[in-house]
């Protein structure tokens, strides 16, 4: 998925110094963006206080909506660069289409993982025969140097582990919960995983990871703090265990990994290290060159918007 903004912020995070070491409990606000199609998501991350959760770097939650009549999400062909997409709905079913010439159609709770590496385009649609509901969340994951100039690649995995067992279950979407092993493949120490909660619950965790949840149906309580769907709590580092309690059911989305030590320039979908860095990408997206083209798509690709007028540095984790 791409952010659609006409005059995107450059966004700078990363590095260690501003992670809590200890549990904290901070609502993140989201700000509503259009992605056509009638498609409105809530961006939860970056904000305006928390710009990584481990190596996530960009949250989109939408829906649940009635695309009965509508035509669902069209964003049409745009470049990624440093990181991975992660795709996942709870209703619905999305075409993903790329450069390197996949096609696929997925539906709820299969992980569509797109590696961009060095470069790589690709467009998501509904498809023109759809369900009624689209219902979803559209992640990033940022690349460590290492690993960010890799080839390109989609992975699509339809059949993903789930640990059940105390008033909640967990499918594993990257990395691993309680033992669980996603197949996905993950670049960092990292965790992703949908839960559904009914009642009381206790989900082990990793004290040296920083966490947050999304939450995507259903009221729960997470750390005794009542959050409602659409809304993102971010819980720093320091737990062996999270508590979770619901009446009724209620689903929602765990996100950790150990805090990401590199700092980054994120611009538009683009995630590098300089501004040069940044620009070099713009400029071949606007040209043609590098990111390839997306066949299948019927429309054009989207434009680059223009860059900031001030300098593109690499910072910290937090405004």
């Amino acid at each position: 998925m791409s952010n659609l903004d006409v005059r995107p912020k450059p966004v700078v995070c990363g590095g260690r110094d501003e992670v809590s070491a200890a549990p904290v409990r901070e609502l993140l606000k989201a700000r509503e963006t259009n992605l056509g199609g009638g498609t409105v998501v809530r961006r939860l991350l970056p904000s305006l206080g928390r710009r990584m959760v481990g190596a996530w770097c960009f949250v989109d939650h939408y829906g649940p909506d009635d695309i009965a009549d509508e035509p669902g999400m069209q964003v049409a062909p745009h470049p990624h660069m440093g990181l991975q997409t992660v795709s996942w709905l709870h209703a619905g079913e999305i075409t993903h289409r790329d450069s390197l010439g996949s096609e696929l159609t997925f539906g709820p709770r299969e992980l569509a993982l797109m590696t961009s590496g060095r470069a790589i385009a690709h467009a998501e649609q509904t498809p023109r025969e759809h369900a009624p509901l689209l219902h979803g969340a559209q992640l990033w994951v940022a690349l460590p140097d290492s690993h960010r100039h890799t080839d390109p690649a989609f992975e699509h995995h339809p059949d993903l582990p789930v640990v059940t067992g105390g008033g909640v279950s967990a499918r594993v979407i990257l990395g691993q919960v309680d033992g669980a092993v996603s197949p996905g493949t993950a670049y960092t120490p990292i965790v992703g995983a949908d839960l559904v909660v009914n009642g009381a619950a206790r989900l082990p965790v990793e004290p040296d990871f920083e966490y947050a949840v999304l939450t995507m149906s259903g009221i729960v309580e997470v750390d005794g703090v009542r959050l409602e769907p659409g809304s993102m709590l971010y819980l720093g580092c320091g737990r062996r265990e999270l508590p979770l309690r619901a009446d009724g059911e209620a689903g929602l989305m765990l996100l950790g990994g150990e805090p990401f030590e590199e700092k980054l320039v994120m611009w538009w979908n683009f995630v590098g290290r300089t501004g040069e860095e940044i620009g070099r990408a713009r400029a071949d997206w606007m040209e043609g060159d590098r990111f390839g083209e997306v066949r299948g798509y019927d429309g054009d690709p989207i434009p680059a918007p223009a860059l900031p007028d001030v300098p593109l540095k690499a910072r910290g984790r937090v405004r």
